[in-house]
């Protein structure tokens, strides 16, 4: 990695580091007992927008047991070679990984100097307590926040899941904007539609109404065909919706796996890309070099069409990632 990150904040070395590394649910993740006051706040991701310099931006998820932590910084610490603009983490069902999440983001900030976008939802969590997370958050200097609804845990009933208020992204982005006008808040968009959404038209006035309570951009669901990302972009404009809509994009490592996330999200398939996958047989190299071909070639195309950038879901592998920054850079 360049000695200084693209907002010159040093992204080692240079900066404080007043924070205690603690056994915390098992695991060695950072623990920050204070900050340094003259430390940087982040830039928000929407002034990173501009014409002619697509983003790159990766997720993570909280790790569960000391062993995942070291492989997440091991991830992370290859990662940094290729500069993602931002990096998100991920909020359990229901608030299930909540202090994880914080501590994740905290680590991945300050440990290896990304910019950190957390995710925080609404399912289970009363008006006071997303608040809470949004100023842990904010006090150690993040300005970016994946607002979202949230997955029900498995067994809660939607009549129960949603407290004082909170019952979708929308009012999760004007609880937050009323908080710190100056948070920058992502969203989701679902181009083949939010499984729950009894049409497309429906969703779309959902995501209007997310934009219109202060979002600053989209990220979509996964996806394998570009042309329902372009068809979504139309709609969204169609829909007055005038904000960068990032396409979000998950290499394919097996094919049980991918079937499994799919079939939550609503996302199809490609007959084509099933094709492979099997052609590959139970090689797992095979597999994955297929997956990652096949988003090699949805990245080219989206970037050649005008995407604004892309969102790597990478489940804590550092190779996909990596492999497609060499792809992209030939």
């Amino acid at each position: 990695m360049s000695p200084s990150r693209r907002d010159g904040w040093p992204s080692s070395g240079g900066k404080p580091r007043h924070w205690l590394r603690s056994a915390v649910a098992k695991a060695r993740i950072i623990e920050f007992v204070s900050v340094d006051p003259s430390s940087l706040s982040d830039r928000p991701i929407s002034e990173l927008f501009a014409p002619g310099r697509p983003l790159r931006s990766l997720e993570f998820f909280p790790p569960r047991d000391e062993a995942g932590v070291e492989a997440l910084r091991q991830t992370a610490a290859a990662l940094q070679s290729i500069e993602p603009d931002f990096v998100s983490v991920t909020y359990g069902a229901g608030g299930s990984t909540q202090q994880r999440t914080a501590q994740v983001s905290s680590l991945l900030r300050h440990e290896f100097g990304f910019t950190v976008m957390p995710h925080l939802t609404a399912v289970n969590h009363s008006r006071a307590e997303v608040a809470a997370v949004a100023e842990t958050h904010y006090a150690r200097g993040i300005r970016n926040i994946m607002a979202l609804r949230g997955d029900l845990p498995n067994g809660m009933p939607a009549a129960t899941a949603f407290k004082d208020g909170l019952h979708f992204g929308s009012d999760v982005v004007a609880l937050l904007k009323a908080m710190h006008p100056d948070l920058c808040l992502g969203v989701g968009g679902y181009p083949e539609k939010h499984p729950e959404a009894p049409s497309f038209e429906a969703d779309l006035v959902n995501l209007r109404r997310k934009v219109d309570a202060g979002a600053s951009f989209i990220t979509t669901q996964l996806f394998f065909d570009n042309a329902a990302y372009y068809r979504f972009v139309d709609r969204c404009h169609a829909a007055g919706i005038r904000v960068p809509i990032v396409p979000g994009i998950m290499p394919v490592l097996s094919l049980r796996q991918i079937t499994r996330i799919t079939d939550m999200c609503g996302a199809t398939l490609p007959e084509r890309l099933i094709e492979r996958i099997e052609d590959a047989g139970d090689e797992p190299e095979s597999i994955e070099a297929a997956g990652i071909d096949w988003a090699l070639a949805q990245i080219r195309d989206l970037l050649a069409q005008g995407a604004p950038g892309y969102h790597l879901y990478i489940l804590n592998r550092a190779r996909s990632a990596l492999t497609l920054a060499v792809g992209l850079a030939a």
